[in-house]
Parts: C-alpha cells; structure tokens; sequence
C-alpha cells in the first residue's frame, strides 16, 4: 500500500487522504459541530463520488473533526439562503442529496466513525455508511422536527431499514437524542467504544477492510444491498451468479492458495481484480 497522501477537495472544511488503501474524508469545520452547510453539500457529493471510482481507495472512513460527526444542515443558512425557483430548488436538493445513495452502493466498504453528534442530514449520512463505531459521547437525533422539515439525504429509507417502520417514526415525529448505548441496542451503530480510542478502533477496523478481498466486498454488497428489497429466490439466483464470477477473479485465487499455505493472503494491487 501507499503511504499516507493528501488529497485536495477544494475545502478546508472537507479533507481527505489515503492511508494504506484507507479514503479517510473528514468534515472539518470543529468549531460549527461540521455542519453540512450550503456550501459543503455539493463539493461532498462529488468527493463522495470520486472516492467510490478511485481503486486505489478499497475503504472509506467518513468521520468528524473535533466532538462532532456532522450537525447536519446549517439552520442560519438556510434561513438566509437565496429564493430560486421551487423545481430548481428540488433538483438541487435531491443532486445533492444522491451522496447517501452513492455511500450505500459504492463497490467497497465504508465505515463512519462518530465522535459526537449525528444530526439530521449528518445522521442520514452515517446511516448510508456500511458500518458505524461511536464513541461512547456520541448521540444520534433526527432534528427534523426543531426545524419543521421532513428529512433529507434518504434518512427515512436508510431509517426504516435498520430498525423498522415503527422505531424510525418515533424517531422522526419525537426528535429524540439517542444515546451510544441506545444506538448500539438498536442496531444504528455496530459498536461503541471509549471517546479517547474512536479513532484507532475505526482506522483499525477499516485497514482491515482495505486489506481484504475487493471483488468479494463489491458483490457481497450487491447481494446484501440487493435482499433489502427482493425475495429468498431471487437472492439465490443472484447469489449464485456473483460466487461463480468472484471464483474467476485473482482475489479468490490468492484466496485459496493461502488457504492451502496456512499463511494471510495478500490481495493484488487495488483495481487488479
């Protein structure tokens, strides 16, 4: 793997690097709790986008300088932004807001990593991510509510998915703040750990991720994107075509040989498979 490289997004507030096969994207305006502010929301889905085209990214670690993951949009902003027309305005925030949708379907793992605060379109983005590790302080609010809108980013799908029509609407209609362990009981996160190790736990979760096989993570989300809205026989048929194409590919001969070797495999270059 490369060492560790900078790459410029345009934004002080939005930064980005590759660390041994690991995208690691950090909202970085600390002081504000990284709102996803007017200017952010457009710049992030095009980062977002070339991340999920970049081979020589195999993990994505999307987290939050400072306490905060992301505060969601910012109110003061959008109480003052400037009047355009209603459908330029829809087609604007549903661009925009195809980040999440990139997030859930990109061809390789993504992890988003919670220091604090997820709120509103900030929760809809950690919730598009594959996994979540909190740290202990963190919390999660739909926010919607405070501000008399219904939710963007697909938080009401991504929502529902995880723990249900019933819970998602309490969430919404209600605007609690989750608690870490709440989130963990729930399903929202998949672990919790100490404040002062979000970090090292996340990045080590991730290296792992990066280190692994890229074909088997891409189909392996395909097949697991794919059963959340198909049937047990469907899920089969497509399962079975996406093992016969991975057995083809370098990454499952590495694999096998390994196997036999009783050694860790070491998968090709990123982009090889």
């Amino acid at each position: 793997m490369a060492d560790r490289v900078e790459i410029d997004t345009g934004s002080p507030k939005l930064t980005l690097c590759i660390d041994g096969g690991v995208g690691v994207l950090t909202l970085n305006d600390p002081e504000n709790r990284n709102p996803l502010g007017a200017d952010l929301r457009p710049l992030f889905r095009e980062v977002v986008e070339r991340i999920a085209r970049d081979n020589d990214i195999r993990c994505l670690l999307l987290t939050g300088a400072g306490e905060a993951f992301c505060a969601g949009g910012s109110a003061k902003a959008m109480a003052n932004v400037e009047p355009e027309p209603l459908e330029a305005r829809i087609r604007t925030i549903k661009w925009e807001s195809e980040a999440s949708a990139i997030l859930h379907e990109m061809p390789k793992p993504s992890i988003a990593a919670l220091p604090g605060a997820a709120a509103g379109a900030g929760l809809s983005l950690a919730l598009a991510c594959d996994l979540r590790i909190a740290a202990e302080r963190a919390f999660m609010i739909t926010a919607f509510k405070r501000l008399a809108l219904p939710g963007d980013y697909g938080g009401s799908w991504l929502l529902t998915q995880l723990v249900g029509p019933a819970k998602a609407r309490e969430l919404y209609f209600f605007s609690p703040r989750v608690a870490s362990s709440e989130c963990l009981a729930l399903g929202l996160v998949n672990r919790v750990v100490p404040d002062d190790q979000l970090q090292d736990e996340a990045m080590a979760w991730a290296r792992e991720l990066a280190d692994g096989p890229p074909s088997a993570y891409r189909w392996m989300k395909e097949n697991l994107n794919r059963a959340l809205h198909t049937d047990l026989r469907s899920t089969i048929e497509e399962e079975a075509q996406r093992q016969c194409w991975a057995a083809e590919t370098p990454d499952y001969r590495e694999a096998t040989r390994a196997f036999v070797e009783k050694r860790t495999p070491i998968f090709g270059k990123p982009g090889s498979s």
